[in-house]
C-alpha cells in the first residue's frame, strides 16, 4: 500500500479488529466487498473519496452519505475512517478496502480454528483450476456472466469447504479487478497467512510427502526463516525427483530437472 503510511494503515487495521470483535466478521467482510465493488464501478466517487486535495472531513462525510442505509453502521463508519487516510492513487484506496474485506473473512474462520483449512482450500482450488484448462477458461472468460461463474463455484465448493473459502473464491472469480485468477487466490492466501504472522511455502515434489515428512519440512523451514511457515504441497510428476520450495520471491530448487538443466547448460557453454 504505497498510498498511505504504514502507521495509518496499522491504525485502520486496529479499528477493523474492534469492528470485527463487536460484530459478525463474515457479514462485515461481505459488506466491505460490496463497498469495493461500488468503488470500482463508480470511478468518479472513488476519485473523490481518495482526492488528497479534499479535506479529510469532507471525504469522510461523503462516504457516510453514500453508504448510509446500504451497509451496517459499523461498516459505514469504518469505511468513512479509511477514506480519511491520504492516498496517492484512488486504486490504492480500493486495494486497502479489498485487503480489509479479506481480513474480515479470514477472521470469520479463525475463532473456529479452521484457518489452516481456509489456506489449504484456497491453494487446492488454485491447483484444480490450473489442472483443468476448460474450467479455468470459463472462470476467467469476461463474456461469461458473474452470476453464472458464482453458480459454478457454488456447485464445485458448496458443502466441501469453509463458507469463507466459498465467499473468497467467488469474489476472486467474479471480481478479479484486472488480475489473473491465480494471482488473486495467492494474494488472499497470503493475507490469511499474515493473520498469524507466518509465511507460505509452495513445495513441488514428484510424489506426495508423508505427514511425518511434511512435519519435518515445516519445522526446518520455520527454523530457517524464524517464523511459522505454512507448507502447501504440489505434486508434479514432471519434477522427477527432489523438490523445489518457493517462499515469497525466494525459490530453492533441488529437483532433478533443475540439476539436469544446469548440466545441459554447462555442456552447451563448453561446446
Amino acid at each position: 500500500m504505497r498510498g498511505a503510511s504504514r502507521a495509518s494503515l496499522a491504525e485502520a487495521a486496529e479499528r477493523l479488529e474492534a469492528v470485527l470483535s463487536a460484530g459478525d466478521p463474515a457479514a462485515i467482510g461481505d459488506e466491505l466487498f460490496a463497498v469495493l465493488r461500488l468503488l470500482d464501478r463508480e470511478h468518479v466517487l472513488r476519485r473523490a473519496l481518495a482526492d488528497p486535495a479534499r479535506p479529510a472531513d469532507q471525504r469522510s462525510g461523503l462516504a457516510s452519505a453514500v453508504l448510509d442505509g446500504k451497509v451496517s453502521p459499523a461498516a459505514a463508519e469504518f469505511v468513512a475512517e479509511v477514506v480519511r487516510l491520504r492516498w496517492a492513487r484512488s486504486t490504492d484506496l480500493t486495494d486497502a478496502v479489498e485487503r480489509f474485506a479479506v481480513i474480515a473473512e479470514v477472521a470469520s474462520v479463525e475463532a473456529s480454528g479452521r484457518l489452516d483449512d481456509l489456506e489449504d482450500e484456497l491453494f487446492r482450488f488454485d491447483r484444480i483450476v490450473e489442472a483443468q484448462p476448460e474450467l479455468r477458461g470459463v472462470l476467467v472468460d469476461h463474456r461469461v456472466a458473474g452470476e453464472r461463474k458464482a453458480v459454478l463455484v457454488s456447485e464445485l465448493l458448496e458443502g466441501k469447504t469453509t463458507p469463507a473459502t466459498l465467499r473468497l473464491v467467488t469474489e476472486a472469480v467474479t471480481h478479479p479487478r484486472g488480475r489473473s485468477l491465480e494471482r488473486v487466490l495467492a494474494e488472499f492466501g497470503r493475507i490469511a497467512a499474515e493473520r498469524r504472522n507466518r509465511l507460505v511455502a509452495v513445495v513441488r515434489t514428484a510424489v506426495d510427502l508423508s505427514e511425518q515428512q511434511k512435519t519435518r519440512l515445516t519445522a526446518a523451514l520455520s527454523a530457517q526463516y524464524g517464523r511459522d511457515v505454512h507448507v502447501n504441497i504440489e505434486v508434479d510428476p514432471a519434477v522427477l525427483g527432489g523438490m523445489s520450495i518457493r517462499v515469497g520471491d525466494e525459490e530453492i530448487d533441488g529437483t532433478i530437472v533443475r540439476r539436469l538443466n544446469d548440466i545441459r547448460r554447462r555442456i552447451e557453454r563448453a561446446s
